[in-house]
């Protein structure tokens, strides 16, 4: 039971990761059908981008100083979000008529881009970097098991994250006009909605989110790499699929479920078969839910 407990908290913590870079998965996909294949490597430029600036800030500092550390995220989730939006602007819209494999096929060939873009970079490469700021170890107990403070803060975090998109998809007139194009993007049109800015405004969000989640990836784990956007991204679109692509709700509940089961294959059988308990839980979920646990919801193509 102790062991149980355990892993379920890590598996929480770790789903609270899945959950915010599948949110951006979810979010395109269920506007254009696109699976962004580029988006765990936003992530990964967001972890790159934190990693320089903090390390510039915090020269001199023997302190951490965990202030600088919140506007520095939120400065890396404008940045992010604008790298998305400009993705889309320069690669995306213009085949937004084209066939969707097509689409794919750029959204891989950003991706690229972006991961060898990031490995000839002076003074990022291949190399595993240091993140200059790190949790404290410091915690609480529930029973006998260890939880830091940081791993709390940062699943409230990403829960009033997933909680403010939710709000904002189903609760604004923002969110309406999303829905709307997500729905008929041709309606949505007649109907007097500007496509391209809604469009331009999830991958913002999206983009955003990814930001987000790397700082936070950063500060917890302490290290980064430039090939950790696929794997992030790999397990944040199962989370997604998992959990019913194009829904946010799914997204998230996707996320939480791969990361507990995640955790609970590296506690029973070594880390080493994280990942395929992880996804032979998916494939027999599909097996019974092929559309995944809520269901899609994906637009249809003008």
């Amino acid at each position: 039971m102790s062991l149980l407990l355990n892993e379920l908290g890590n598996g929480i913590f770790l789903g609270a990761f899945f959950g915010l870079i599948a949110l951006g998965y979810s979010m395109v996909y269920g506007i254009l059908r696109l699976i962004n294949f580029a988006h765990g490597d936003f992530f990964m430029v967001a972890a790159f981008v934190s990693y320089t600036v903090l390390g510039a800030v915090m020269v001199g500092h023997s302190h951490t100083h965990w202030f600088t550390v919140v506007w520095v995220g939120l400065l890396v989730m404008v940045l992010t979000g604008g790298l998305a939006t400009l993705a889309n602007q320069l690669v995306y819209r213009p085949m937004r008529r084209a066939a969707i494999l097509s689409m794919m096929i750029a959204a891989i060939g950003l991706s690229q881009v972006l991961e060898n873009g990031v490995l000839v970079t002076p003074g990022w490469g291949a190399t595993y970097l240091v993140y200059p700021v790190t949790t404290p170890p410091s915690g609480f107990y529930v029973g006998s098991n260890h939880f830091t403070w940081g791993q709390l803060i940062i699943v409230v975090i990403s829960g009033l994250l997933g909680l403010g998109v939710y709000l904002l998809v189903g609760r604004t007139l923002l969110g309406k006009a999303m829905r709307a194009v997500s729905e008929d993007q041709t309606a949505a049109v007649l109907m007097g909605i500007n496509v391209d800015l809604v469009i331009a405004i999830v991958f913002f969000i999206g983009g955003a989110l990814a930001g987000a989640a790397a700082v936070m990836t950063g500060v917890y784990y302490g290290q980064i790499n430039y090939l950790m956007g696929f794997t992030v991204g790999l397990e944040a679109f199962t989370a997604a699929v998992l959990g019913g692509i194009g829904n946010i709700g799914g997204a998230v509940i996707g996320g939480l479920i791969l990361g507990i089961v995640q955790s609970i294959g590296t506690g029973l059988f070594g880390a080493e078969w994280a990942i395929v308990v992880a996804f032979a839980a998916l494939v027999l979920m599909l097996w019974f839910r092929p559309t995944g646990i809520l269901g899609e919801r994906v637009a249809r193509r003008m």
